[in-house]
């Protein structure tokens, strides 16, 4: 039914975001977190793929928004406090596909 990839995956997309939002910005974790969550939109890129979904692909690096240029902008981004949490969420984002794709 669930693989350890799966659960491992979708625990890092949902579950430890909600950590990160409410440990480390707890007078306003809900928005962190919904920001987090949002974060998601980058895989948007996924649908110009082809075939969409290939469970053997490594997303870093062969879909725009995770090439390494975008995590370069993302790590920059991390200077300027108004992008400064939805860059986090973004590399974390990374950091979780990256993982995604030694499972």
């Amino acid at each position: 039914m669930f693989t350890s990839q799966f659960i491992i995956h979708y625990s890092l997309h949902f579950v430890v975001p909600l950590f990160i939002a409410f440990f480390f910005f707890k007078s306003k974790w809900k928005i962190v977190y919904g920001i987090f969550l949002l974060s998601m939109f980058v895989d948007l890129d996924h649908l110009i793929a082809d075939p969409i979904f290939d469970k053997n692909r490594c997303s870093i690096n062969f879909h725009f928004l995770h090439s390494y240029w975008a995590i370069a902008g993302y790590t920059i981004g991390l200077f300027f406090k108004k992008t400064r949490i939805l860059c986090m969420a973004l590399l974390f984002h990374m950091l979780t596909d990256y993982i995604d794709c030694y499972l």
